[in-house]
């Protein structure tokens, strides 16, 4: 029995957590077709500019306003500029901000969530500054932060760089709010589990502990928290673009786009239409993945 047993057991392929966590995964329809859609909108944004080679800012003051044609498949705008172009190189600078501003909010949220967790002297401080940011009103802070730094920034790193480092910066910090709160609840939770006993016991330092037992085990609430942080970044990027605080008119977002076709939509929809369904696209496939990561990473889903 026992050599049937192991022939059997041999004979198995062997299942891995995150094997596991894979095919849960793709049994997920939506997680799926999210992630197909961000890969695609992913890959026409960083080598679609390669393939359609017009120029996003080159004015062709003769074709302005038109409809999609054959050699602008999303029209011009009021100054000829190339719509496809456009939007891919808006693409680019959008979820250029997305990623970013959703690192720094899931590092700050995920930093204060373990820290007041584990260490109960500074769950009460911690947890009150988190009360604190959700308190304050997210869109006027945003924007007096804009306004007040805006300039400064501009003459220290020019003024695209500025600009991305101060509404990635903005953003970022006033994002990490429900992190904190969420990986708080988690910490909490498996610090009294055995494993995180018996590592102390043996005097296993915090740092350690920390970085080892607790990190590990809270990682599946950070992973969702990063696909929902990238879609709120993009749609708080867009917000601003639009009120006309984000980039410049010469350096495109998907924000700036819409922004600026506004005053054309009942003589040229187009340019509304298409940034408009790009953010629309990212943001709901972003969240599907994010859906589809949840539940793969829900081990009383994943048991079944």
């Amino acid at each position: 029995m026992t050599d049937q047993a192991a022939t059997t057991t041999l004979g198995k392929p062997q299942r891995s957590l995150w094997g596991d966590v894979l095919r849960q995964f793709l049994k997920h329809k939506g997680g799926v077709a999210g992630l197909v859609i961000f890969s695609f909108i992913l890959f026409a944004v960083l080598f679609g500019p390669y393939i359609h080679t017009i120029d996003p800012q080159y004015l062709d003051i003769r074709n302005k306003n038109l409809g999609p044609t054959w050699k602008h498949p999303m029209g011009t705008d009021n100054l000829g500029r190339d719509g496809l172009a456009q939007v891919l190189s808006g693409g680019r600078v959008s979820l250029a901000v997305g990623i970013a501003a959703m690192a720094l909010s899931l590092l700050l949220g995920t930093l204060i969530g373990i820290l007041a967790g584990f260490f109960r002297k500074l769950d009460g401080p911690l947890m009150r500054t988190t009360d604190l940011f959700l308190a304050l009103p997210i869109l006027p802070l945003l924007l007096v932060i804009i306004l007040l730094f805006r300039d400064t920034l501009r003459s220290a790193f020019g003024p695209e760089m500025g600009i991305f480092l101060l509404i990635v910066f903005v953003i970022g910090i006033t994002s990490w709010m429900n992190t904190a709160r969420i990986v708080r609840g988690e910490v909490l939770a498996v610090k009294e589990r055995e494993f995180v006993l018996a590592a102390r016991s043996i005097g296993t330092g915090s740092t350690k502990t920390i970085l080892r037992h607790i990190f590990p085990n809270v990682l599946s609430p950070v992973m969702v928290s990063a696909t929902l942080g990238i879609a709120t970044a993009i749609i708080t990027e867009s917000a601003l673009s639009f009120l006309g605080l984000g980039f410049p008119s010469d350096f495109p977002t998907w924000g700036r786009l819409l922004y600026d076709g506004a005053n054309f939509m009942t003589l040229n929809p187009a340019r509304v239409i298409w940034p408009g369904l790009a953010i629309s696209l990212t943001v709901l496939s972003v969240n599907y993945i994010g859906d589809g990561i949840r539940d793969a990473l829900d081990p009383r889903i994943r048991g079944r």
